[in-house]
Order: structure tokens, then sequence, then C-alpha cells
């Protein structure tokens, strides 16, 4: 099979479209035929070596994809040859095949194709956590969302306008303006040096917003805080722009709740993992969740869709395919 490999830690430049032997499913396990894999930010944090250090060089990059199943591993019930599955977290997903635990298989329902199954995995699940779990949001609720027209960006301001809040987002360029709000958010800001603050506040009636979802780095966490009202909630997320450093916690102002989200916690059984996937493909059969490709990649420009998600120009999911 075709593969996507990192060589070494470095550039896009490590990246190789090389043969490699196709894997075996063990016991417990599904051969998956990849239809399409989702490239994630987490995917560059891998390249960039702040991850997956554990594993060895060369490796196969990728968590997320849908595909069709080929061969089943002894002890495996529940799934078939022939079957549509998807999955968030099965290392890789840049491939043309793969073997991944039944554990992390969802099944894809008849009405949902393969690319919007691939494109709502991780991000669909991570930004129904946000909204559902880690801040239940309230009708009434204003939600303050940094990146709004990139992948988690939108289906989280769906999901947030689905459960009666409002949404106040914040994009790098005018030209995301329209993309935004066509997600649904109620009002967006065009920012890239960090300078949202005032505008939040004027736009939340100067009392703050009662959530910030932040997964844009340390130069927007002093902003964050700066727009909640008293109370409010700070979902913190993204590893691979790094952290804020050290908190004092006696200095955190107003009362507000800081906590750093992990969307494991949304899926941590298989249980839950297929019901959270069954709500999400069940609200976009309704069209009540929708799905904005910003592009889709030959598996062998995996290196290019890198780049362009690293220059911030895009909006939507990136999807790659084999």
């Amino acid at each position: 099979m075709k593969a996507v490999v990192m060589k070494q830690t470095g550039d896009v430049g490590v990246l190789a479209y090389l043969d490699q032997p196709d894997p075996v499913p063990e016991r417990g396990m599904v051969l998956v035929q990849i239809a399409a894999a989702g490239v994630n930010f987490m995917d560059i944090g891998v390249r960039q070596g702040m991850a997956w250090n554990e594993i060895p060089n060369p490796k196969i990059l990728g968590v997320e994809g849908a595909g069709r199943v080929l061969a089943v591993g002894e002890g495996v019930a529940g799934f078939a040859i022939g079957q549509r599955v998807a999955w968030v977290y099965a290392p890789g997903s840049y491939a043309q095949k793969i073997a991944v635990a039944a554990a992390s298989l969802v099944p894809i329902p008849d009405a949902i194709d393969d690319n919007t199954a691939a494109s709502v995995m991780m991000q669909g699940l991570t930004a129904s956590h946000f909204a559902t779990d880690f801040h239940p949001v309230q009708p009434g609720d204003i939600a303050f969302v940094h990146a709004a027209a990139g992948g988690l960006g939108l289906l989280l301001t769906q999901i947030i306008k689905l459960r009666g809040g409002r949404v106040i987002g914040r994009v790098s360029s005018p030209a995301k303006v329209a993309v935004a709000k066509a997600a649904g958010a109620d009002r967006v800001i065009v920012d890239t040096d960090g300078n949202f603050v005032e505008q939040a506040l004027a736009l939340s009636g100067g009392e703050g917003v009662h959530v910030v979802f932040d997964g844009s780095g340390p130069s927007t966490f002093q902003g964050s805080m700066d727009v909640l009202r008293r109370s409010g909630t700070f979902c913190w997320y993204g590893p691979v722009l790094g952290g804020p450093g050290p908190i004092d916690i006696m200095s955190l102002p107003r009362s507000i709740k800081l906590g750093y989200a992990t969307f494991f916690d949304h899926i941590h059984t298989p249980q839950l993992l297929r019901a959270h996937a069954a709500r999400l493909f069940g609200w976009l059969a309704e069209g009540k969740l929708n799905v904005h490709l910003g592009g889709v990649y030959p598996l062998a420009e995996a290196a290019k869709a890198h780049s362009d998600m690293a220059s911030r120009a895009t909006t939507g999911k990136l999807l790659l395919v084999p």
C-alpha cells in the first residue's frame, strides 16, 4: 500500500509518499480500506516533534478517517466485511489501509458519505465535548469562539446555536467572515494581533461573555480572560501552539472557571464514542449540522495540506483521499 511517512522531525520536507507493507489485523482489530483521512493540527505537531516521540521514525502520520472493512481479526463482533466505518484516533491514517482496534470504530449510516464522516470525527466530537459537557451551553449564553472559520470553529458555532446560544466569532481575515456567519456566528471580529477585547465586550453589552473557546495559543490567553463575565468559563485547548505558562490561581479574576478540555474525556468508552458519533451523524442527516470542506487533497499531497493549514489561509476541514 501507499502511505505518507514522516522520516524525521521537521518541516513538510520530511514527509514522503512511500510503499509500505499492508497492515494485518491482529486479535480485536479490523482492517480498513481508507476512503478519506482527516488533516488535523495535531498531525503538524507530531511532525514537528511535539508528540509521538515514543514512536520511532519513520512512521505514518494521521489519526482520523473513514473507509470500508476489508477483514476482521479474531474476537471481533459487530463489524462485517464491506461495512463502512469511521474513527477518531488510530495512528497511521495517512495511508490506503489501516488496522484499527474494533473498539475505536463507529458505523457510518447510509445517509452520510465518507468525506463527511471523516470530517466530523475529531473536530465534531471535540466541538460536542466543548459545548455539551465542558460548558453545557444554555439558551441565551454568549460564546466567544476563536478561529471561528476553521473546521472546529465552524462545527462548534453550529452546536452552540443548536443549544440556543449566541456566538461572537474571531477570524484572521475579512475573507473568512462570510464563512463564519454562514455557520451561524451572530457577530464576527477580524483580528490577527490579539486586539479583540474591546469589541467583544461591546458586543456582549459590556458584561463579557459566558464562555470562551480558545485554541489559538498563548498570544490570546490574557485577552480571553478579559472578555469573560463574572463566573464565566474559559475552555482552553490545542497543545500544538503551546500553553500560557505557570498560572497563579489566586490571580484569576471575576470568579472565572479555567480548564483544559480534552475530547477523549467525551468518548472514554466505546459506548460513548458510538453514542456521540451517532448524535453527530443524526444532526448531519437532519440538516442541523453542516460540514464545510476547505480542501480535498490526494494522499500524495499531504505536505501541501500541512502547508496550507499552517498558513491559516484555509477554512473548514481538510481531507486526504488515497
